[in-house]
Parts: structure tokens; sequence; C-alpha cells
């Protein structure tokens, strides 16, 4: 059986992104008053009175800095919620968030798009199965419906 990773925002990534975004702008921080927003250094729903921030953060460009590739039109950034100061990241296993509608792309190996999918509540996993099913996929990325955030990255494990 094939296990899969989600990967939340890597420490160093954070750490830019903490001090100026992918945009350009420098973090504001504020006190989730509500709770409920989506982190992606932790791949959990912050607390009610935590500190966070909205920052644009743009995937596919720092996978493909890292990587040697370039991501070509398929560039792009967006809003994500992050503790506003450092956190211990993820403290489970499995694919988070998984309980609403979904879209998963597929990217190959040189960053682009093999395709994408809308997943519905109780079909996640299978979903990634068979985007892993296709041998030239080499990771997805798992976007909210609602806004289009990107949530998170999963790898085989």
């Amino acid at each position: 059986m094939t296990t899969y990773l989600a990967r939340a925002i890597d420490p160093a990534a954070l750490k830019e992104l903490r001090s100026a975004d992918d945009a350009g702008r420098r973090m504001v921080p504020v006190t989730d008053e509500e709770g409920g927003s989506p982190l992606r250094c932790c791949l959990r729903r912050s607390a009610s009175g935590e500190r966070i921030a909205l920052v644009s953060y743009a995937p596919l460009r720092r996978w493909a800095t890292e990587s040697g590739t370039d991501p070509g039109a398929y560039d792009e950034q967006g809003p994500v919620f992050v503790h506003a100061e450092e956190c211990g990241g993820p403290d489970g296993d499995g694919l988070p968030f998984a309980n609403a509608h979904r879209t998963l792309r597929r990217y190959s190996v040189d960053g682009r798009i093999l395709g994408g999918r809308l997943v519905e509540p109780g079909g996640f996993e299978e979903a990634v199965a068979g985007a892993f099913a296709d041998p030239a996929v080499a990771f997805v990325h798992v976007r909210a419906v609602e806004y289009g955030c990107f949530l998170y990255e999963v790898r085989k494990a």
C-alpha cells in the first residue's frame, strides 16, 4: 500500500515569508479572534486567539527554484495563512483539510500541469491515489474550491 505525504510549507520558506512574502509585502500579523483559518505551516486550523498572518505564496515557483526547472506560465502566487511566529509544524500524518470539496492539480517532474480534478467530500484519498496512478505525476497540489487557495503539496511517501 502506497502512502502519501502532505507537505507543509518548508520552515526556511516560512522564515522568508514572515519577513517578506512572495509578492514582496511585509507580513502583517493579526489575532485570529474566531479561529478556523487553514494554516499552511502546521496543516491544521487556527485556534481562537492565535497570532496568524495572510501572506502571498508561490508554491510552484519555489519548487521550480529548488529543482532547477522553469515553472513557465504555471507560476502563480496566492494567499495562505501561517502562524505569525515560528511553530512546531505538522504533528500528524494523513491528508488534512480533506473533509470538504477540494481541487487536486497534478504536476510532472518538470513542473507542467497534467490535469486537475474536483474532489467531493469522502473521496479525497481515492482521488489522491488515482492522481498518482499516472506514472508521470511527480506531485499534487491540493487547493480549496471556495477561494482556490493552495492548501499543501502531496508526494508519495
